[in-house]
This record gives structure tokens, C-alpha cells and sequence, in this order.
């Protein structure tokens, strides 16, 4: 399901530094995180989305999350921005 999600959203932020920025800015609605991505770089961002109220959600493949953004790489971390 919510690789439909990121594939139909009309705004994306791809990667985890970027979302951490943008959620910090206020700009992310919820967060869609590959369980095979490394935890010590997600961990701070789901950290960050629970002090924030924000949802998070996971999807098993960082490659399939990539390539539901338009990418030719896997995604860690998908913002969809608000």
C-alpha cells in the first residue's frame, strides 16, 4: 500500500537527511521507511516523526521505495510533504 502512496503523492522528499530537514521545517505530512535500510541512519529520523506526532510507515524494500519515487537507486526514507 504505501508504495501507491509515494508513487501518487504529488511531493516527495527522497533520502533521510533531506526528510530530517524538511520535517524539522515542518513540511511532512508522514514518513514511509524501508525496514531493510540501515536503523542507525533511520533511527533518528523515527525518533524525530514520534516527537513530532508524525506517522511513520514501513515498506520491506529500500529498492522498491526508490523506485516507486522515479529513482534508479534505493530510498532508506520517503517525506511526503504536506
Amino acid at each position: 500500500m504505501s508504495y501507491e502512496k509515494v508513487e501518487q503523492a504529488k511531493a516527495t522528499v527522497i533520502g533521510v537527511k533531506q526528510t530530517a530537514r524538511a520535517i524539522e521545517n515542518g513540511q511532512i505530512a508522514e514518513v514511509i521507511v524501508a525496514r531493510d535500510a540501515d536503523t542507525r541512519l533511520t533511527g533518528k529520523v523515527i525518533s524525530l516523526c514520534q516527537d513530532k506526532g508524525l506517522p511513520v510507515h514501513y515498506v520491506d524494500s529500500m529498492r522498491r521505495l526508490g523506485k516507486a519515487c522515479g529513482i534508479d537507486v534505493g530510498a532508506a526514507m520517503v517525506g511526503l510533504k504536506l
